[in-house]
């Protein structure tokens, strides 16, 4: 075998290896009640839980508690079963939080509050095509 054909082989072998190790962190989305089972039985991976602020009909976000010194808060955010959970973030409010569509924390449970690591958010607004004037 040629030289260059072994290290064809072995740079294959180091990406699939790489894909592998990189599966097990692929993680998707789950509802409250799928976390609450999975840190019951003692899932210590990052879970991810997608759903929508809570909000009143005004369009005024329900539980958005903001800690005294503003480094940490809480809400309650409303899973794709509808069940409501209060989430602490302890960080400062991401920009443009208030005005997000739908909301992915990643955490997990201690005892009933979900503490969320990280927040993503996903503002369709700022990815949306304006519509241009016929008249342009």
């Amino acid at each position: 075998m040629k030289r260059s054909h072994i290290i064809a082989i072995v740079i294959i072998a180091v990406a699939i290896g790489i894909i592998v190790a990189t599966a097990g962190d692929a993680s998707t989305y789950v509802t409250f009640g799928q976390a609450k089972q999975m840190a019951s039985e003692g899932n210590t991976t990052a879970i991810h839980v997608v759903g929508q602020l809570k909000k009143d009909s005004a369009g005024h976000v329900v539980g958005l508690e903001n800690s005294i010194d503003k480094l940490s808060f809480s809400f309650v955010l409303v899973d794709d079963n509808k069940k409501e959970q209060q989430v602490l973030y302890n960080e400062p409010m991401p920009p443009d939080f208030l005005r997000s569509e739908k909301v992915v924390v990643i955490g997990g449970y201690q005892q009933d509050l979900f503490i969320a690591k990280k927040i993503l958010l996903k503002c369709p607004s700022k990815y949306q095509e304006q519509k241009l004037d016929a008249g342009v």
